[in-house]
């Protein structure tokens, strides 16, 4: 589980990483008179964003299925340990302290 986090983690951060350059160049060309690229704005970036953007979705859904499948394990572990027809083994009773009266000498 821990490691398909840190997938989603690290594959959210590029995607957050790639969409914020993008949001850069989109800004510098509509707010400069400066040429831009004839060929295309986001010619390479765009195409990366919808990579990490696909990327992100199946890391998510492996996290949720990840997820899933430690519930059910979890689950069904402690539903054998509840097993029916096993003796579920009680709690220990609290120890019983007698109680001792101490005297005071006078």
């Amino acid at each position: 589980m821990y490691t398909a986090a840190r997938h989603l983690d690290h594959v959210h951060q590029q995607f957050v990483d790639a969409a914020s350059r993008a949001a850069d160049t989109l800004t510098r060309a509509a707010s400069t008179n400066t040429s831009i690229n004839s060929l295309g704005v986001l010619q390479n970036s765009g195409t990366q964003i919808d990579i990490l953007a696909a990327r992100r979705s199946d890391a998510v859904d492996n996290l949720r299925e990840t997820i899933r499948a430690y519930r059910e394990g979890t689950a069904s572990q402690a539903a054998s340990r509840q097993a029916p027809g096993a003796r579920a083994v009680p709690a220990p009773a609290p120890a019983s302290t007698p109680s001792t009266r101490v005297k005071r000498g006078r």
